[in-house]
């Protein structure tokens, strides 16, 4: 069934609120002062940020793709196989959908932003942050998590396996493939992986007069904002190139 470009557009809208309100829920969770999951560990996120992608790929894939993600958009629009007058609509979409995600998360963790004094984990429940403040490292494990999210993805998506009736399956693979990013390309970054689930959020933490916020950290916002795309784009075309798409 092709469904129209408005209600795609709402579920991209809706996938991507879901992964922000999933994803970075999980975060803080972990990461603010005195809620259940305190200190609960790294595990906790990779697998919520994992859930956090699945659960949108079964609801909402067989409408609008699940991109929830721009680096998958613009790199399928590269590739020629995205209509570029749906590009900027599906994007503004996504951006709308993280930050309306990222608001219900502060929300329903509003008291614990107020007790936790660290600006570094308030902020981690927003964006990602350079462990090491490293740009460069920053960079290249951005490029390199997001080029294997998006040609996993799609090697998933169009295997046999998935064509044959098992796309159930298939979107849960995608899920499961979030989740191991996280867990082995998390430590540097964060990672983001996806520039709307970054610069949403950021914008927000910069706009929010949240208490020991801190700095939003614009200095390095343009890394996980602009390695995803090229790595979405590098991606996109090499799958096509060997595998077609």
């Amino acid at each position: 069934m092709v469904f129209n470009l408005a209600t795609r557009l709402c579920a991209e809208f809706f996938g991507t609120a879901i992964l922000i309100m999933l994803g970075n829920g999980s975060v803080a969770n972990v990461e603010l002062k005195g809620t259940k999951g305190h200190n609960s560990g790294w595990i906790t996120i990779a697998v919520g940020y994992g859930f956090a992608v699945m659960i949108p790929a079964l609801m909402f894939g067989p409408v609008s793709g699940n991109h929830i993600n721009p680096a998958f958009t613009l790199g399928l629009a590269f590739a020629g196989v995205f209509p570029w007058h749906e590009v900027l609509p599906y994007i503004i979409a996504q951006f709308a959908g993280a930050m309306v995600g990222q608001l219900i998360v502060i929300a329903c963790f509003k008291p614990h932003y107020d007790l936790t004094t660290d600006p570094n984990r308030i902020l981690g429940t927003f964006s990602t942050i350079s462990a090491t403040n490293n740009k460069l490292n920053g960079f290249i494990n951005e490029f390199f998590g997001t080029f294997l999210l998006i040609f996993g993805a799609l090697a998933i998506t169009h295997s046999p396996i998935f064509e044959k009736g098992n796309q159930g399956a298939g979107l849960i693979g995608v899920g499961l493939l979030v989740m191991v990013l996280v867990t082995s390309f998390g430590g540097p970054t964060g990672p983001a992986l996806n520039p709307a689930r970054d610069l949403g959020p950021r914008i927000l933490h910069a706009l929010l007069p949240l208490k020991h916020k801190g700095s939003s950290q614009w200095g390095y916002s343009w890394v996980p904002v602009l390695a995803p795309i090229l790595a979405g784009i590098c991606a996109t075309f090499l799958y096509k190139t060997i595998f077609g798409l």
